[in-house]
C-alpha cells in the first residue's frame, strides 16, 4: 500500500508563475503612475504657458472699472522681450519696464529661474517670436501669444474732436486743435506722435502697439490741454472722440 506524501512547499514553477505575474501588475502600475504623472505635468505646463503669454502681451481679465489695464511686458516697452527672463529682470535700464512681469517664488541662484522651465525641469523655448514650447515631455507642447506681429505692433487709433455743441472744427479752425498720442518705443521709451484732425475733426495714427496710452487733446488758441486714456487691443483699431470745454466753432 502506497501512501501520499503532504508537500508544505511551492514547486519551482508554482514561484516562477507568481513572479511572472508580480512583474506584470508591478508593470501595468508603474505605467499607469507615470501616464497620470504626464497628465499632471502636462497641464501644469500648459497653465505655465498661459502665465508666461499673460505676461508677455497681458491679461484682458485684469481690468479696473470694466477697462483693461494690464498688457504686460509689450504694453509697456511696444516691443516684445528678447527672452524669458526679460519678463523677471530690467534687461538694459528701460525706462518704461514696469516689472516684473511674472513670479519667480523659488529659484536657487540668480541664473536658475523657476518660471523658465516646465514641469520636467527643462527650460521653455523662446527667443522673442510669437510661439513659447515645451519640449520637456517629448511631445512638444506650443503657445501662440498672437495670431501675428501685425496684430501686437500695427495697429490703427482713430479719435475725433468737436466742441461742446459737437460742432467739427471745419477747414478754418482745423489746425487750431492738435492730438498727441504717446506710446512706448520698442527701446525702453516714448515716441510722441503729433496730429492735426481734418475738417470733420478726425485724426489717425498707424503702427500703434497694444496697450493703454495717453492721448492728448491741445487747444492751442487757450493752450488747453484735455487728457484721455485709450486702450489698444491686439489687432483692433481703436476710436474714441472727445469734446472741448466749450463751444468755439
Amino acid at each position: 500500500m502506497t501512501k501520499n506524501r503532504q508537500n508544505g512547499g511551492y514547486t519551482l514553477i508554482e514561484i516562477v508563475v507568481v513572479i511572472v505575474i508580480i512583474g506584470i501588475l508591478s508593470s501595468l502600475t508603474f505605467k499607469s503612475l507615470r501616464t497620470t504623472g504626464d497628465i499632471a505635468r502636462t497641464e501644469e505646463t500648459r497653465k505655465e504657458l498661459d502665465r508666461l503669454a499673460g505676461a508677455i502681451i497681458g491679461q484682458p481679465e485684469i481690468n479696473n472699472s470694466g477697462s483693461r489695464n494690464n498688457y504686460g511686458y509689450l504694453g509697456d516697452i511696444g516691443a516684445l522681450p528678447h527672452n524669458l527672463e526679460a519678463l523677471f529682470q530690467n534687461p538694459g535700464g528701460l525706462a518704461t519696464w514696469r516689472g516684473p512681469y511674472i513670479r519667480d517664488d523659488f529659484y536657487s541662484d540668480s541664473t536658475s529661474r523657476n518660471f523658465k522651465k516646465d514641469a520636467w525641469g527643462v527650460n521653455y523655448i523662446y527667443s522673442g517670436g510669437l510661439t513659447l514650447s515645451s519640449t520637456g515631455g517629448g511631445t512638444p507642447l506650443t503657445r501662440q501669444i498672437a495670431p501675428s506681429l501685425d496684430d501686437l505692433l500695427y495697429n490703427k487709433v482713430v479719435v475725433v474732436v468737436t466742441d461742446l455743441n459737437n460742432t467739427p472744427p471745419g477747414t478754418v479752425f482745423k489746425d487750431s486743435v492738435r492730438f498727441v498720442l504717446r506710446c512706448p518705443d520698442g527701446y525702453g521709451s516714448y515716441r510722441f506722435l503729433n496730429r492735426n484732425p481734418d475738417f470733420n475733426g478726425m485724426a489717425v495714427f498707424d503702427s500703434i502697439p497694444i496697450g493703454l496710452h495717453e492721448l492728448r487733446l491741445v487747444y492751442q488758441p487757450d493752450k488747453d490741454t484735455l487728457l484721455r486714456r485709450i486702450n489698444v487691443d491686439i489687432g483692433s483699431d481703436s476710436y474714441l472722440q472727445m469734446n472741448l470745454f466749450k463751444d468755439v466753432w
